[in-house]
């Protein structure tokens, strides 16, 4: 089913085309979601919706807009063990997320001279919840939480209606819950339009987060610089690294939890014995049989996934490294070690009983992730990404005046004398 590849047996330049890979999507997906970005930002609210009667996602006119007092309602919609998993999973995400809150420092790296970092929450931030046929509370929840712990005063989200235009009463409950102050029933490239350049009925925000499909991320990427984003979303990711200590049906079960999002999903098994790779293989056919996605987990593997035999455990962590997984999970006698030596993936699962699925639900650690190689230089959606820092300077005249040579000499060295004047011009009426 999946196709397993040595390492030992393969070139540099082969191994570097297996690891490099981008979440962003094709041009012709970029050209179209622009188009429809271009259209709801001059167009407004009747664009908006002629997108969502063309392309789904969005409610009858006039019934698209809650506020606070609709989502509180929907928490009596649900089941009481929905509810409580729901307060549980906020509960996990705020111990977890409240030692991010950022502190302000101040440095004086010369006497006279102070700088200080100083952290403000964003004004205004859009969450984007996938939606339509499947609902994603659990998304809601991690992207919520951490923006209302970080100060935000308004927080959006955006969420594609589903049958028959109306949203999930989980999302809905979800929003409650995470302390969501309006949501609008939209979803797609037009969604991330009105989110971005605002309608006549939708301020625009100062931020967009979550998750989304193609079109999604590429209406994302379209408005980056109007307003911020947090990364472009790829497919689901899932890697294992194993040995012959392994449980082969855990990992199997591990590999199909992330490719059952869609058959885009990516697998990679990381082996350290071809025996280990084999058993694991069979278990997921024998565990596909038991799902309602197995055919969509099918496409997945045989199409995007794959097996790579690795010498050792330094070759395995040397792989990883260079893919960069959104999910990692390690499952070798000396787990510990391995965790230590990965340096880029989105979450690290370590040893036998730290599934995926328990991240993505319950640990509190966020599921909002880096896809498509992006581990190497970015990390899990965090508090800090609803803010900002602004650097406060205060010189003395004693500061100035021990910076003046270090101004004076690189002002000259770039041809910038107005930059040197700019400090001279302080000491012209006092000793």
């Amino acid at each position: 089913m999946m196709r397993t590849i040595d390492l030992k047996a393969i070139s540099d330049s082969e191994r570097r085309r297996l690891t490099r890979r981008s979440p962003v999507t094709d041009p012709i997906v970029r050209e179209q979601s622009r188009t429809i970005v271009e259209a709801v930002r001059d167009g407004g609210d009747s664009a908006l919706a002629a997108a969502g009667q063309k392309y789904g996602g969005g409610p009858p006119p006039g019934t698209g807009t809650l506020v606070s007092a609709d989502l509180a309602a929907a928490t009596d919609r649900i089941g009481i063990g929905l509810l409580t998993a729901l307060q549980e999973a906020a509960g996990a995400i705020r111990d977890v997320h409240r030692a991010q809150i950022p502190t302000t420092r101040s440095v004086s790296p010369i006497d006279g001279v102070e700088v200080e970092r100083l952290w403000a929450p964003l004004r205004r931030v859009a969450i984007y919840a996938p939606g339509g046929l499947a609902p994603y509370p659990s998304s809601v929840l991690m992207a919520a939480v951490p923006a209302q712990l970080a100060g935000v005063p308004e927080v959006v989200v955006a969420s594609p209606a589903g049958p028959g235009g109306v949203l999930s009463d989980a999302v809905l409950a979800a929003c409650a819950i995470g302390g969501v102050n309006e949501v609008h029933a939209m979803g797609g490239a037009q969604a991330i339009g009105a989110l971005a350049y605002g309608t006549e009925t939708i301020a625009p925000v100062d931020k967009i987060v979550g998750p989304g499909n193609a079109w999604v991320t590429a209406a994302k990427l379209e408005v980056f610089g109007v307003c911020a984003i947090d990364l472009p979303a790829g497919p689901s990711e899932a890697m294992e690294i194993v040995d012959g200590t392994a449980s082969a049906r855990a990992v199997a079960a591990d590999l199909i939890s992330q490719a059952e999002h869609g058959p885009d999903s990516i697998a990679v098994l990381v082996a350290l014995s071809p025996d280990i790779a084999r058993a694991i293989e069979a278990e997921v056919e024998t565990l596909l049989s038991q799902l309602e996605r197995s055919e969509i987990i099918r496409m997945s593997l045989e199409q995007n996934s794959f097996i790579v035999l690795a010498a050792d455990e330094a070759d395995a962590c040397d792989f990883a490294n260079a893919f960069a997984p959104e999910h990692l999970g390690i499952h070798t006698a000396d787990a510990e070690a391995i965790a230590a030596a990965v340096t880029s993936a989105g979450s690290v699962f370590v040893g036998h009983y730290s599934p995926h699925s328990a991240g993505d639900y319950a640990t509190g650690a966020n599921h909002v992730l880096p896809t498509g190689g992006l581990a190497r230089s970015n990390g899990p959606l965090s508090v800090e990404d609803f803010g900002s820092y602004r650097q406060v300077q205060r010189i003395t005249r004693d500061g100035l005046r021990r910076l003046q040579p270090t101004v004076s000499a690189l002002a000259a060295a770039e041809g910038l004398t107005a930059h040197r004047l700019a400090v001279d011009i302080r000491f012209e009426d006092s000793p």
